[in-house]
């Protein structure tokens, strides 16, 4: 019964992960760009050339 029961909550539990995990991946992503973007207006505010420094 509780191999059942181990199957059963793992079936259950393994959607609500991957979506978890897909949420993170879209929020990473929208925090990059969000961060790329805030750079380079920085940037350009102080007339920094952005393309020759080096961002890591």
């Amino acid at each position: 019964m509780t191999d059942n029961n181990t199957y059963r909550d793992t079936t259950r539990r393994n959607p609500l992960l991957e979506a978890a995990r897909e949420e993170m991946v879209k929020f990473e992503r929208k925090e990059n760009e969000f961060r790329k973007r805030d750079r380079e207006e920085r940037a350009a505010e102080l007339n920094l050339p952005l393309n020759e420094i080096k961002i890591h």
